[in-house]
């Protein structure tokens, strides 16, 4: 058959350790034998980023705006563990970090569901989506270690060089403190994020912070979430049948457990990275999770949720077979593709993306999975596979699809 064609390349950013492997093997057995793929190459691999000054990393950002999709492959973000190994210049941030930096906008996350495979929360029936924001807190922060008898105070210069100062703590010990912001556009670009996602969706927004505690930071978030909603959102909710409403984000942990699924779960960068690992685990594993990248200018950066899983790399190093799951990072480049193929206008590159994980998911219904899945699922006659067994599958399943 003719490889399907592209009109626009898509950017690739390559990774590190097994997910680096297991990209070139989607790559060589399940993309470029049906595709005729364009794609704008950057190697994220902790390597190359050392070497370019982690120039390489702002720069596929950049390619993600000038051509609007990017699929990211997992990547390591190193420690000073990391830095020994790796001989580094310094300890790099997290390239994901950088590039939600550039790019702002929303990281929705949400479960690969198969039969056979059920969650752990028994009431769950339905996909829980989690909506990330994807800009500042933590991960921007600035941090410092404050010596006994020091005194840290947060200050803020206005245009005019006036300082506004408050005492954060008066240290009789050796300590830590910490600074980290946000702006009203992101978190403005955040909510509406969230509601058109969830009026595409025909879902329920929740969104959950800690206001109560945080009464300026947090209560900012809740703050605009309701501006907006109110002035921009709430007849299209009222008319589609969908709600929206505010938490605190330990009372929404307790709906969460409670509830069915089925409805879009909003959170600060911190909150939803964790929150993300916990709903993908108790779904079943953290490689059946999508994840996108959506900014406020209409761009998307798709990517596995999880690791670069050193454990089963430094096992392959040794010659060993590994049965590594990449059905994460496989979607990540369903995903890619389909968009690519909504924005160019290519329906043939749109229903290969749509066969690609019916033919993930067929096979793994059909009793050939990655050995992480074969406790989880309660199917018949399961067999656990290699990662390269297990591509050759999906791979025989394709073809027959196409």
């Amino acid at each position: 058959m003719a490889k399907i064609q592209m009109k626009t390349p898509l950017v690739e950013m390559d990774g590190d350790e097994m997910t680096r492997v297991l990209w070139s093997g989607i790559k060589e057995k399940l993309i470029c034998p049906f595709v005729d793929l364009k794609s704008e190459y950057y190697d994220l691999g902790l390597p190359h980023r050392d070497e370019t000054d982690d120039q390489v990393t702002k720069d596929a950002a950049e390619a993600i705006k000038k051509y609007g999709v990017g699929v990211k492959c997992a990547t390591i973000t190193p420690n000073a563990q990391r830095v020994e190994e790796y001989k580094l210049k310094q300890m790099w941030k997290s390239p994901n970090g950088t590039i939600r930096a550039i790019l702002d906008g929303t990281v929705f996350r949400a479960p690969i569901l198969v039969n056979g495979i059920h969650p752990t929360v028994s009431t769950w029936k339905k996909p829980i989506t989690l909506a990330r924001h994807a800009y500042g807190d933590i991960y921007k922060n600035t941090e410092m270690r404050a010596p006994a008898g020091s005194r840290a105070e947060l200050c803020v210069t206005d245009k005019d060089g006036n300082e506004t100062r408050t005492l954060i703590h008066d240290f009789a010990g050796d300590g830590i403190v910490m600074g980290m912001h946000n702006t009203d556009a992101s978190i403005s670009g955040f909510a509406r994020a969230c509601f058109r996602f969830a009026l595409d969706c025909k879902q329920d927004l929740w969104f959950s912070t800690k206001d109560t505690i945080s009464k300026i930071y947090d209560h900012r978030f809740k703050d605009i979430f309701a501006e907006i909603y109110e002035n921009e959102f709430k007849a299209a909710f009222e008319e589609a049948g969908i709600t929206y409403f505010y938490t605190l984000i330990d009372d929404a942990v307790a709906r969460v457990i409670r509830s069915e699924g089925g409805f879009i779960w909003a959170c600060k960068n911190y909150d939803g990275d964790v929150m993300s690992d916990m709903v993908a685990t108790a779904f079943g594993s953290l490689a059946m999770m999508t994840s996108v990248l959506v900014s406020p200018d209409g761009n998307y950066e798709y990517e596995a949720a999880h690791g670069t899983v050193t454990r089963h790399y430094y096992r392959y190093l040794n010659g060993e077979q590994t049965s590594t799951n990449p059905v994460a990072t496989i979607f990540a480049w369903s995903g890619a593709l389909r968009k690519r193929g909504e924005m160019d206008d290519l329906p043939e590159l749109q229903a290969f993306a749509d066969k690609l994980e019916k033919a993930t998911i067929d096979t793994i219904e059909g009793g050939v999975m990655t050995k992480d899945l074969i406790g989880l699922s309660t199917i018949e006659n399961k067999r656990g596979v290699n990662s390269d067994e297990f591509l050759d599958a999906i791979a025989e399943n394709l073809a027959k699809t196409l």
